[in-house]
């Protein structure tokens, strides 16, 4: 089965080329594509000045539109049989992908998220991003009767006839509540394995807010009496 990975990048001038090499080390990746949503800190001049191989697709935003717009030009894009969603900072280490993809890979399930809290080594989150995270994947098993623990999680990998069915509308972080929404309504269960968990601090580019968790908690509402 063929790999694409997706990368979303919004001013990661500082982090996405070294993202893309520790992707093309591990060697799993048929193609990347990497979606840059209106940069405007240079990120577009390193993109261009990186080794043009057979694996990289770079796709330009006009004007930034938000993370899940570019996830989704990314998945229209792609090619391959698995899809896996990385950003293009450092908070995930692609050396993660042999466990990511295995379940996919043995007929386990079609669909993998890799969990900040099954014991994987991490750097400490902040107090009230640990409280909220909780918070939004609680009240999703509670929506849709599921037992997930990091419904946040960048790490979410689809065979692409899954996610690739699925309409999906938002355009910025509410992406993560969206597809997992809509992934469970439609009878998917999701497979968690344990991942390694770098956070960054807002110095160094953070850019979720508070605003974006109650954004999510409406998405949760929402799509659980509508598609």
């Amino acid at each position: 089965m063929k790999l694409s990975v997706i990368i979303p990048c919004y001013n990661e001038k500082d982090t996405v080329a070294t993202v893309i090499e520790r992707v093309r080390k591990v060697g799993l990746a048929h193609e990347i594509v990497v979606v840059d949503d209106g940069s405007t800190d240079g990120s577009r001049d390193i993109l261009a000045s990186i080794d043009p191989q057979d694996d990289l697709k770079i796709i330009h935003h006009p004007h930034n539109q938000g993370k899940g717009a570019a996830v989704r030009t990314g998945f229209n894009a792609a090619t391959g049989d698995i899809l896996l969603i990385q950003d293009a900072d450092l908070e995930y280490d692609p050396r993660e992908y042999p466990t990511l993809l295995r379940p996919i890979e043995e007929g386990i399930t079609q669909v993998v998220y890799g969990s900040r809290f099954l014991g994987g080594p991490r750097k400490a989150m902040f107090f009230w991003n640990m409280v909220a995270n909780r918070t939004l994947t609680f009240i999703t098993n509670l929506l849709y009767n599921a037992i997930l623990s990091d419904m946040e999680t960048c790490y979410k990998v689809f065979r692409a006839e899954v996610v690739k069915g699925i309409p999906l509308r938002s355009r910025r972080f509410d992406f993560e509540p969206e597809v997992t929404a809509k992934v469970l309504k439609r009878g998917y269960r999701i497979y968690e394995v344990p991942i390694s968990y770098n956070g960054r601090e807002w110095n160094e580019g953070k850019k979720i807010s508070w605003k974006d968790g109650v954004i999510a908690l409406w998405t949760l509402l929402r799509y659980r009496v509508t598609d």
